[in-house]
């Protein structure tokens, strides 16, 4: 399984957020604007980050996206 670091949980995260707000107002490119760039950005973050690890670049992006959409339990 791959690792992905913390930052890339936290581009995925603010991109999955921009999403949500993009897709919670009828259609503009201004209002899509913001979750096109977290995307593009979160991409670059994946493939810079699979580079540099040597890990899988699909399954470094897949680990980022489960962490966020689908958190583990925490014991506290």
């Amino acid at each position: 399984m791959a690792n992905p670091s913390d930052e890339l949980i936290e581009l995925c995260r603010a991109t999955v957020e921009a999403h949500q707000k993009a897709t919670s107002v009828p259609y503009s490119k201004e209002a899509w604007a913001p979750w096109m760039e977290a995307a593009e950005t979160f991409q670059a973050a994946v493939t810079a980050e699979a580079e540099a690890s040597k890990e899988n670049r699909f399954k470094l992006e897949q680990a980022a996206k489960k962490a966020v959409l689908h958190p583990e339990p925490t014991s506290e």
